[in-house]
């Protein structure tokens, strides 16, 4: 008898006790993954819908026509240069999101508040652009559920398809940044104020990275549906 409690004692707590998997990863990383994963399913179920309308028969319009503008410089003759600036930025943020997970497994606080303050600047930016672009389009017409009067006939189901779904999506990868800059904001609050620190480890920087780097791996696909096809 004594032998079986001995053993019931050493499963409970060896196998696992509820601070790591079985497979050594984090409970709050998994639970991330999970989240990201579902996250994943609904913007795939807009881009597939998206795409479904755009090779369909509709008359779709040109993105080299639609996206030719630069919000205050120029209003056309620049295909595609201003969101591949907005592209550029939200990668850059990407590459310090990295660098200030690195720092935070050396443990190297400022480090760690110096690289989380250029991707707070980098998503504000973006976000700064995508607001400045989405201006310029509601003064050329685009809008939910509105189109310019320069599209006719067949045109018109096309372009009040595209206003709809680049609003929606678009809007719903924005709102993804916003909450990013958010909780970025939140945790370079907490290594200021040496929360880390005290734990002895910076794991929640990496948990919020993980988040970072799926919203701008989602720009790579909504940047190629809307934008090059």
């Amino acid at each position: 008898m004594s032998t079986t409690l001995s053993q019931l004692d050493e499963v409970k707590t060896g196998a696992w006790d509820g601070g790591k998997s079985p497979m050594n990863v984090e409970y709050g990383k998994i639970m991330m993954w999970f989240f990201l994963l579902s996250d994943a399913f609904t913007f795939s179920a807009f881009l597939i819908y998206y795409g479904a309308q755009r090779f369909s028969k509709i008359s779709w319009p040109d993105p080299d026509v639609v996206f030719q503008s630069i919000p205050g410089i120029t209003d056309h003759g620049a295909p595609l240069v201003f969101v591949g600036i907005m592209t550029f930025i939200l990668i850059m943020s990407s590459v310090t999101m990295v660098l200030a997970v690195e720092a935070g497994h050396r443990g190297a606080r400022n480090e760690v508040i110096k690289w989380m303050i250029w991707t707070i600047l980098g998503g504000l930016t973006f976000l700064g652009c995508q607001a400045a672009e989405w201006s310029h389009l509601h003064h050329e017409g685009y809008w939910w559920g509105s189109f310019p009067e320069t599209y006719t006939g067949a045109e018109q189901v096309g372009a009040l398809q595209f206003a709809n779904l680049f609003f929606t999506i678009t809007g719903f990868h924005g709102f993804h940044v916003f909450t990013g800059v958010l909780i970025n904001i939140i945790i370079l609050c907490m290594t200021m104020g040496n929360v880390f620190e005290k734990r002895g480890t910076y794991l929640m920087v990496e948990k919020v990275g993980l988040y970072w780097h799926f919203v701008d791996l989602v720009w790579v696909f909504v940047f190629t549906f809307f934008y090059l096809v």
